[in-house]
């Protein structure tokens, strides 16, 4: 059966591919060594170059354009967001049979069918993502695209492959969320509650970067927080330039949890430095490191 084996063997070098690759990000160590790691090698490099400055492709405006106004006149013709009307008594069909004409039982017609639709939507969403969210990306709350936007945000998180992965996603979002924040200044509602917003995403990454960083006492993670902090702080700082008190206020909050996420890589840094075990205690920015025997 060369077709199913050939099948098993490209499924494999995928999975096989995936492991390296997550590896290379700082991923958990799998311990494992195949025959196809050499061919897969040049690959890792190349995606893991991709993680880390990944290109900047530019979207055709004409495109972009005629993509958003399609998406919201489906909107509009759809009813998103509203309850559909009862539907009509279907008629009753005959069940399906097979190629010998026995009857398959109505629950198996029905998971077939709905494997089918599956199948479908998977392909259809593939074809379909990256246009949505290049017509998505410039959205900011209040627009109909914009929960397009986050939903993207969601598949994204739904398919990374290791907490390290989420973290730096969490990250990039609220450098997305930073940027919705410049276009609502002055309007105090929306302006607060995409920070609000940013800061969550912040928290979570933090979080989930801190705690990878102490599971295997490796600072790597940690490099990667206070890569962001560092260049985050500086352009949430340029939010305070011609902003009215409120906002100047709020910024404020936002620029002070940038400050704590910094000494918490610090304190952490010097734990994993010492030797000292992983904390049993965390709070919304991940573990909270006891002081090294020498600082107390």
């Amino acid at each position: 059966m060369p077709a199913v084996d050939n099948i098993l063997f490209s499924r494999r070098r995928a999975k096989r591919f995936a492991q390296l690759l997550d590896e290379a990000n700082g991923g958990r160590r799998h311990h494992v060594r195949s025959r196809v790691d050499g061919q897969l090698a040049p690959l890792v490099a190349v995606g893991q170059r991709l993680s880390v400055d990944p290109p900047a492709p530019e979207v055709d405006p004409e495109f972009r354009t005629g993509l958003r106004a399609m998406l919201l006149a489906t909107a509009e013709r759809d009813g998103m967001g509203t309850t559909p009307a009862t539907a009509e008594p279907s008629v009753a069909r005959p069940a399906a049979t097979t190629a010998r004409g026995s009857l398959l039982p109505a629950a198996t017609a029905r998971r077939a069918r709905a494997r089918g639709a599956i199948l479908i939507g998977i392909a259809a969403g593939a074809v379909a993502v990256s246009g949505i969210s290049a017509a998505s990306e410039n959205a900011v709350p209040g627009d109909a695209l914009y929960g397009m936007k986050r939903s993207t945000e969601r598949a994204q998180l739904a398919l990374a492959s290791s907490d390290i992965s989420r973290g730096q996603l969490f990250l990039d979002f609220a450098r997305t969320r930073l940027g919705e924040a410049a276009e609502l200044r002055g309007d105090a509602i929306g302006y607060s509650a995409v920070l609000d917003d940013m800061d969550a995403d912040t928290r979570q990454g933090i979080r989930l970067l801190t705690a990878a960083a102490l599971q295997r006492a490796e600072p790597s993670s940690l490099d990667t927080v206070n890569a962001f902090v560092a260049s985050q702080h500086k352009a949430v700082s340029r939010l305070l330039d011609g902003a009215n008190r409120a906002d100047r206020e709020r910024t404020r909050r936002s620029l002070a949890l940038l400050d704590t996420i910094r000494e918490r890589s610090d304190a952490l840094r010097d734990a994993i430095a010492c030797g000292l075990p992983a904390p049993a205690g965390s709070d919304s920015l991940g573990p909270a490191p006891t002081t090294c025997p020498g600082d107390r």
